[in-house]
């Protein structure tokens, strides 16, 4: 684990494991590296030098002043810096689940020689209508008005959050990540989602241009994302789709043999001659 300084000084939190290909995650909206967690061994096992990170006023991470510049323009400017500090000089493959496949994807265009490949993880390009975006930031803003006023502990006892550590409470691995989740400030976070993740760009008229291999991972019963992920899949030039059986919008804690045994040989197919 390591303190990595961003370019404006900001600290922010991240890990790396192993030594093959780096494989870097970048998490949803309101989550924490432990969110990965799951990921760690068995993809470490299949080859890949496994890269945590917790976005600015996230986790483990600093927050920001909230006079202080945040766009997604500073989120791809961190995860540069992660990647110097984790994997300097190699290209890596970036993946990320919710906003972290968005994430993902600005930095692809941004940097697209600093990218190997793609996981898109419950995820979209986007909102391309005036109207959809207005209603993602709309309900962005709601949930940032509700941390401030119940806090993240209320977030993580509440059924919003299915979409932070899955619908199975019991295990463990949701466990990890809700303790996580519940540990960070909530004013932070709000900040985050006002300036991040509501008003994020679309990237959709752009996925054509991204010439790396593309895996496309989406529970089969997030119905939310269904369709975002056809879309990626079609329109990524060499993008193959993952479904998995049983799984919700966490689809890596749920299911995490399926979605590690897709991930693993997404990696296989990468070092293949």
């Amino acid at each position: 684990m390591a303190e990595v300084v961003a370019a404006d000084g900001l600290r922010l939190y991240a890990e790396a494991h192993g030594a093959g290909i780096p494989l870097v995650f970048s998490c949803g909206y309101c989550t924490t590296h432990e969110n990965f967690r799951p990921q760690v061994e068995p993809l470490i096992r299949a080859g890949a030098r496994v890269i945590l990170w917790d976005y600015r006023g996230h986790g483990r991470s600093e927050s920001p002043p909230e006079s202080a510049p945040l766009s997604m323009r500073t989120v791809v400017s961190d995860l540069a810096c992660v990647l110097d500090w984790a994997a300097p000089g190699q290209a890596a493959v970036l993946g990320g689940l919710s906003l972290g496949g968005l994430v993902s994807l600005h930095f692809a265009l941004a940097h697209p020689a600093r990218t190997r490949a793609l996981v898109l993880i419950d995820s979209g390009p986007g909102f391309k209508k005036s109207d959809a975006q207005a209603r993602w930031t709309a309900q962005v803003e709601r949930i940032a008005l509700r941390l401030e006023a119940e806090g993240m502990q209320a977030f993580v006892d509440s059924r919003g959050a299915a979409t932070a550590i899955g619908r199975r409470r019991e295990l463990p691995a949701a466990q990890a990540a809700a303790r996580a989740i519940a540990a960070q400030d909530a004013r932070a976070v709000a900040h985050f989602g006002r300036c991040v993740a509501g008003p994020a760009p679309s990237v959709i008229d752009e996925l054509p241009s991204l010439p790396q291999p593309a895996l496309v991972v989406v529970g089969e019963e997030d119905e939310a994302y269904l369709q975002a992920a056809e879309v990626m899949a079609a329109k990524l030039p060499r993008a193959r789709r993952a479904t998995i059986p049983r799984a919700g919008h966490i689809v890596n804690i749920e299911e995490p043999e399926a979605f590690n045994a897709e991930v693993a040989k997404f990696l296989a197919a990468l070092r293949a001659p």
